[in-house]
């Protein structure tokens, strides 16, 4: 009994020494994180980023990259703007250089573009959609539209949860890259839909034509540093931050023609 005692004795103070041994080579330095204000001094202003000289230039980001945190943090949105959309620009003037389609409007290009013809069809889809993208989005927004939307929504899918429902759905089940739109079709109704890779319902190809009014890009890059997997609740934060009053006033826009 007395040598197990003594055993035990021995295991317990080499035990001792190895924990203090570890403890003298563990050496801990706490790194402050940097703050919001630093963060967005490293990443600069939306206004700083510049296309090269050409047909198409960048639609103004009209907020400043933190401003949809934590929907949709700095992180994501500047590297969104200025790597992602600044590409697509860039390759579309290059796509259009020389060409008919060089003096046309965005919108003239999609309706007009060879669906075959890829460098042009996914570098002209991939400026318009995220220039539409920018603008359906707004610090302090969300909520419900009012007036002329909000009735035509309720005409065209009963209620403002059913339209929800139902666009969430399209955005979910989008395999693969793409965007969830909502768009005024030919005879004026407000439809739902979706697109692969950069297509929209304005090209020639599209399953449902249209005018987009509201567009979500459901690419990764939109929200995989934010959600990873979970596209369902980048889909849902999205709904946070939509600008109604701009999605109304594309609708007007598309009732006065």
């Amino acid at each position: 009994m007395k040598k197990l005692h003594l055993l035990i004795s021995v295991l317990f103070l080499f035990m001792t020494l190895l924990s203090c041994n570890n403890k003298k080579l563990t050496e801990v330095v706490e790194v402050p994180l940097p703050t919001t204000e630093q963060t967005v001094a490293i990443m600069g202003s939306p206004d700083d980023v510049k296309a090269e000289e050409g047909s198409f230039q960048l639609e103004k980001l009209p907020y400043a990259y933190n401003a949809l945190a934590p929907n949709i943090s700095a992180t994501t949105l500047e590297m969104h703007y200025s790597k992602h959309y600044l590409t697509y620009t860039n390759n579309l003037n290059k796509a259009v250089l020389g060409t008919p389609l060089e003096n046309l409007t965005i919108e003239e290009v999609l309706s007009k573009l060879d669906p075959n013809d890829a460098a042009l069809r996914n570098n002209a889809g991939g400026f318009y959609n995220h220039s539409l993208y920018w603008k359906c989005m707004a610090p302090k927004a969300g909520g419900e539209p009012t007036n002329a939307l909000a009735e035509a929504i309720i005409k065209d899918f009963g209620s403002f949860e059913d339209f929800m429902t139902l666009f969430k759905n399209e955005a979910t089940k989008q395999f693969g890259s793409g965007w969830a739109w909502l768009i005024v079709d030919r005879t004026g109704k407000l439809q739902v839909t979706s697109t692969p890779n950069q297509d929209n319902p304005l090209m020639r190809n599209a399953a449902v034509p249209g005018t987009p009014i509201l567009a979500l890009d459901v690419w990764e890059h939109a929200y995989y540093l934010d959600y990873q997997y979970r596209r369902k609740n980048y889909i849902d934060a999205f709904f946070n931050v939509i600008n109604w009053n701009k999605v109304a006033e594309n609708y007007d826009a598309i009732l006065k023609k």
